[in-house]
């Protein structure tokens, strides 16, 4: 499929009423009611708070795959590429309805509504249900197994986000998008199922290559059975992990949605035109493994006194929840000297001592909105 028109898609169909890092029940129950008249909608159980958990299905063909989202409740770049797929798919243009004709998609948008309404990764019992999949302690877990057991999807798209500090292998590029067909046994072997979901990702990149190239990233295989994707490709379900990442200056996600749309509608149009054997895997291993080199911000050739040796001041914005609105808040990680890492923006101190607004010392986890730099004031924050 030609790439300018998945494009197209995106700026089409792309939902209007989702924007920005803060998503929650709240804002997808509109969205909901206005799908119902095309879709099934469900409330498939409850979270620990009892918030609903909801559920869309569309599409019904005999490919079956399941999709869920903001398991991790502060990670919902990929809640909105969803609904932008949504909308995309319920559209009147053949070749995206044939995906309706072929695959059956069941997907649930927010899996974890508790930890997205209070911004947080883990669920209301401070648990992180990626860690859940085999003792499926908690009410959000049992209703994801649940959903598995019944509607036997023969793919799984595990969706979430990543943190501005990766980059893909050990380059200055940020992993815009990552990916990772989970291992399913301790010695990470590759099989068939391992394969078909290899196969679909390999896919996915040659796409998004040509938009971000060098932007893409696989995670380490390593096997852990608690993890919600190794349990399900244990059980013989390709099973696909989506990681939403950084792209230059996209604090709030709105180009990497567009990627993540780009991905997930390229692995929808294929499994639904061609019979995923895992033959074609090879490209899998093309892609470069993430490594963690990226600081928001450094600032380099700085001294913290005058007397002080040269060092490097590396800088991350620490996400907070604050009236209803995720904000960025720079924190100094590491005062050292950072040559091996890359920042997503760099100052040069020249040399000169570096203080706080106030003219203090700067220590390891001070959150400074400005800094000085010989009497002028630099600011750190996102505008």
């Amino acid at each position: 499929m030609e790439l300018n028109k998945i494009a197209a898609f995106f700026e089409r169909y792309k939902e209007q009423d989702l924007s920005h890092r803060y998503v929650t029940n709240s804002h997808i129950f509109p969205l909901l009611k206005r799908l119902e008249k095309d879709l099934q909608v469900e409330t498939i159980g409850q979270s620990v708070l009892g918030a609903p958990i909801y559920a869309l299905k569309i599409g019904d063909g005999k490919k079956r795959i399941l999709m869920w989202s903001q398991m991790h409740g502060n990670e919902s770049t990929t809640t909105k590429a969803l609904f932008d797929v949504l909308n995309a798919l319920l559209s009147d243009n053949d070749l995206l309805s044939s995906i309706r004709s072929s695959c059956s998609l069941y997907i649930i948008p927010i899996l974890n509504p508790d930890g997205a309404e209070r911004y947080t990764r883990v669920n209301a019992n401070d648990i992180d249900l990626n860690r859940d999949a085999q003792l499926l302690t908690q009410p959000e877990s049992k209703v994801l197994r649940n959903v598995f057991d019944t509607f036997k999807p023969d793919f799984c798209c595990n969706l979430h986000g990543q943190r501005t500090i990766f980059s893909a292998g050990a380059f200055n590029k940020p992993a815009t998008i990552s990916f990772l067909a989970p291992a399913q046994d301790a010695a990470c072997s590759v099989t068939p199922n391992r394969k078909m979901a290899m196969e679909v990702i390999a896919v996915m990149n040659r796409v998004l290559q040509q938009v971000i190239p060098g932007q893409i990233g696989v995670y380490d295989d390593a096997f852990n059975l608690n993890c919600v994707g190794d349990t399900f490709q244990s059980e013989q379900v390709p099973t696909m992990l989506f990681e939403a990442g950084h792209f230059q200056g996209d604090y709030e996600r709105e180009n990497t949605r567009k990627y993540m749309f780009m991905a997930l509608l390229s692995a929808l149009l294929y499994i639904s035109q061609n019979d995923v054997t895992g033959n074609n895997y090879e490209g899998y291993f093309e892609i470069p493994e993430n490594q963690k080199l990226f600081f928001d911000i450094i600032i380099r050739n700085a001294r913290i006194k005058a007397d002080g040796d040269l060092l490097d001041i590396g800088i991350m914005y620490q996400e907070k929840l604050m009236d209803n609105e995720v904000r960025f808040i720079p924190k100094i990680e590491k005062m050292e000297g950072l040559s091996q890492y890359y920042a997503h923006k760099e100052y040069d101190a020249n040399k000169h001592v570096v203080l706080s607004e106030d003219h203090k010392t700067l220590h390891l986890g001070d959150e400074n909105v400005f800094v000085m730099i010989k009497n002028e004031k630099i600011a750190l924050k996102l505008k």
